[in-house]
């Protein structure tokens, strides 16, 4: 019998294989090339901060120097701005992780009718931008003596974190077994006590998820200490590096580099931090028994 006309044929295996090289090749190209476009400035920061004759273009440094680094470490360039980087994002991350953990605990642990449309209405809070709500912000904070306090652009960075930080903390104690704290219950815990206990060190990778998510947020917001800070000893980092760019478009791209340099090393130290405490992940396995 001959073969129907419109049969599939079957195709050898050196021909399936040759086609799986093709597309792992492409692939492979596709996923290199979205790498290069975060490496490149990356390099460029890197190689600017050490080239005497920084420009725009990524290249070798025709001259490796340290002058860019001496050139930006002075207290008003660098460490008073690093300083208050510091205390309003540290003290918006830490109000925001409470926040959230206290708020989340009720909707994680005690179903109610309401806790789907107030999940929802967080949901649509964290689809406003944040310029479209700078203005009534910025005349409350006039009205209650907020404006110009590192105070108001903390709570400010907490609110405007804390919706998402609610939901991602909701999603991590869900993962937490119940049947851990009614052990605790029983064994004539608090409610307080079985959070801060119980739930709260079991979904420590949780935490610091919100902790570092918040915190990077909160580090490179550069829109909201520009409109609520206006003295210049109260600014952070992320206002300040906008003096590198003068007047008539010239600046100074060795010093800018080495300030972005010095500028990403706190969050770079906190992931670090976090990924080595907390690399190890859920540890729940076997704590409840059938």
């Amino acid at each position: 019998m001959t073969t129907p006309a419109h049969s599939p044929r079957t195709r050898s295996p050196r021909t399936l294989s040759a086609r799986r090289t093709h597309r792992r090749l492409a692939a492979d190209a596709g996923l290199l090339a979205v790498a290069a476009c975060f490496v490149l400035p990356l390099a460029w920061v890197v190689l600017s901060s050490l080239d005497t004759g920084a420009d725009l273009r990524v290249k070798a440094p025709s001259g490796l120097t340290l002058g860019n680094f001496d050139a930006v470490l002075t207290p008003d360039i660098t460490f008073t701005p690093l300083l208050n980087s510091l205390i309003l994002c540290g003290g918006g991350t830490a109000l925001t992780v409470v926040c959230a953990a206290l708020a989340a605990y009720p909707l994680s642990r005690f179903p109610s009718r309401l806790n789907r449309p107030f999940l929802l209405t967080i949901l649509f809070a964290t689809s406003l931008p944040i310029t479209a709500i700078m203005v009534p912000v910025y005349a409350l904070f006039v009205q209650v003596n907020l404006i110009d306090t590192m105070q108001g652009t903390i709570f400010f960075f907490a609110a405007s974190q804390l919706p998402f930080a609610i939901w991602l903390m909701k999603n991590f104690m869900d993962g937490v077994p119940k049947e851990l704290e009614e052990a605790a219950w029983t064994d004539g815990a608090s409610t307080r006590q079985s959070l801060l206990r119980v739930v709260l060190p079991l979904m420590g990778p949780g935490v610091a998820v919100v902790t570092v998510f918040s915190f990077v947020l909160m580090w490179g917001n550069f829109f909201v200490p520009f409109m609520l800070l206006l003295t210049p000893d109260q600014m952070p980092a992320a206002v300040s590096i906008n003096e590198f760019f003068g007047n008539r478009g010239t600046v100074v791209y060795g010093e800018l580099a080495a300030f972005s340099v010095i500028y990403s090393t706190p969050v770079l130290a906190l992931y670090v931090l976090v990924a080595r405490k907390l690399g190890g992940g859920f540890a729940l396995g076997g704590a409840v028994k059938g």
